[in-house]
């Protein structure tokens, strides 16, 4: 067991978790503690030093998330193991310019090495509850083996998936509402198949317009039509969408996918009444919503809005979720929850049988065994104080920018951070010379339907880049942030 070296000043004011973080950070970069060692329990050291747990809590996820301590749902906190760089760092700052990267962007000089890799997206996977992932594998290895898990999912899987949406998003479904699916363009194929079995050839789907390009891709290879739909204060403008469901014949809608929760990538939210008055328009046009809720889980700021299915009173919203931003996109594991329409039913469990199950039984077996235990409620709960912290850096370091030379967006909630920029050209410079000084960032132009143009345009479409914030170390965070920072205002 470690045994730090922690003297503090009790005087009111003093701030002790900040004396905390301080002298554990000093005892780490001077030796004290060494990577691996077993640091006192949260509960062991607040007795000990006659302070709240609450305070150590807070020094250690602070000192995790620089990249000091490492911790384990369910295993003891340890030091971990320092890069080069960052052991040089100051004691008292823990500012050092970062911690060393695995790899170097493709063509780079070794000047030019990496310090962060802020593609949005990424997931935090420090807080993994590792006692229940390995004991909800080892369930799934003692479970009989089969020829085939069941079309639309394991049974366990979709009781567990729909308590969790029941209890996370007030979704009310039935386990055989939910279908299985190998992440979220995987259950968008299943989507586009249906809606074409349905509608027939020539399919169009609106799309928000900046919007997710891989569902768009989804949709379109498997013959649907994505049609854009602009944007209005970072959501989905209601007067354009009304205008393309009243259109005749083929240029209408038959259906439209929206991110309602936390729009991708500008970060908007539809209010109550406006997601009231997307059902009713889709109501009356006979079209369908796919509702894309892909990090609803993490909201900074208010309270979660439903989601609109659990709104859904015509049998219209087809809910696609996924599993890639609340645990890792390493299980590739989604799914759809249907509405009580039975010709979309069938269509899908037609469209499923004809791409065959691509996820295989022990996966869907492991996380139903993970959910069941509780364990991603607790994981959702410990990322988001996590990312809550990452998002103060964030805002901290660009949120006092000059307006017009970048204005920090897309914060309220999610994993990233949209900086609008005035136009396309700055977008693209800013993007460059984070690559050269090896900060990896993307640029808005990628969401676009289209990415020609300067922009802002005509189709209003802001410039800018998208940062991740969640899946990268404090100090790699800060690094990254000073140089953005500092190519804004150069």
């Amino acid at each position: 067991m470690a045994e730090p070296h922690i003297l503090l000043d009790r005087r009111p004011g003093a701030g002790l978790v900040a004396q905390l973080v301080a002298a554990l950070r000093r005892d780490i970069l001077d030796g004290r503690l060494r990577a691996g060692d077993a640091m006192p329990s949260t509960r062991g050291l607040a007795r000990e030093l006659a302070i709240a747990r609450s305070t150590i809590v807070a020094a250690y996820e602070q000192l995790a998330g620089e990249g000091y301590l490492e911790l384990r749902q369910g295993a003891a906190t340890r030091v971990a193991e320092l890069g080069p760089r960052q052991a040089q760092g100051s004691a008292d700052g823990g500012r050092s310019d970062a911690p060393d990267a695995p790899a170097s962007p493709a063509g780079d000089s070794p000047a030019r090495s990496l310090v962060a890799d802020l593609s949005p997206g990424v997931p935090s996977t420090v807080r993994l509850d590792e006692r229940a992932w390995r004991a909800a594998w080892r369930a799934a290895a003692a479970h009989p083996p089969s020829w085939s898990p069941p079309p639309l999912g394991v049974p366990a899987l979709r009781t567990a998936i729909a308590e969790h949406l029941r209890s996370a998003r007030g979704v009310h479904c039935a386990p055989e509402d939910v279908v299985v699916a190998a992440g979220t363009s995987e259950a968008l194929a299943l989507v586009a198949r249906a809606l074409v079995a349905l509608r027939g050839a020539g399919v169009r789907v609106g799309v928000e317009d900046p919007g997710y390009p891989a569902g768009r891709r989804a949709l379109e290879r498997h013959g649907a039509t994505p049609v854009p739909l602009p944007l209005a204060n970072g959501g989905l403008e209601l007067g354009a969408l009304e205008r393309a469901l009243q259109r005749r014949g083929r240029a209408r809608l038959d259906a439209v996918m929206v991110t309602p929760s936390h729009q991708y990538p500008l970060g908007g939210r539809l209010p109550v009444a406006d997601r009231l008055a997307l059902l009713e328009l889709a109501a009356r046009a006979d079209a369908f919503v796919v509702e894309d809720d892909y990090d609803s889980e993490f909201r900074h700021t208010g309270a979660p809005l439903p989601a609109l299915a659990s709104l859904d009173g015509g049998e219209r919203v087809v809910l696609v979720g996924s599993f890639s931003k609340v645990l890792t996109p390493w299980l590739r594991l989604g799914y759809l929850v249907l509405p009580a329409h039975a010709g979309l039913r069938a269509a899908v469990a037609t469209a499923r049988a004809e791409l065959d199950t691509p996820v295989a039984g022990p996966v869907q077996l492991a996380v139903a065994d993970y959910l069941g235990r509780g364990a991603l409620r607790r994981h959702i709960a410990a990322t988001r104080r996590e990312y809550a912290h990452r998002r103060r850096l964030v805002q901290d370091a660009l949120g006092d920018l000059d307006p017009g030379r970048a204005q920090l967006t897309a914060i309220d909630g999610g994993l990233h951070a949209v900086l609008e920029l005035p136009d396309r050209a700055a977008e693209r410079e800013l993007v460059a010379r984070l690559g050269e000084q090896g900060v990896i960032v993307a640029p808005l132009a990628q969401y676009a339907v289209h990415e020609d143009g300067a922009g802002p345009d005509a189709t209003g479409r802001p410039a800018g880049i998208v940062l991740g914030y969640a899946g990268v170390g404090d100090l790699a965070l800060a690094a990254a942030l000073e140089r953005i920072r500092t190519a804004v205002g150069t």
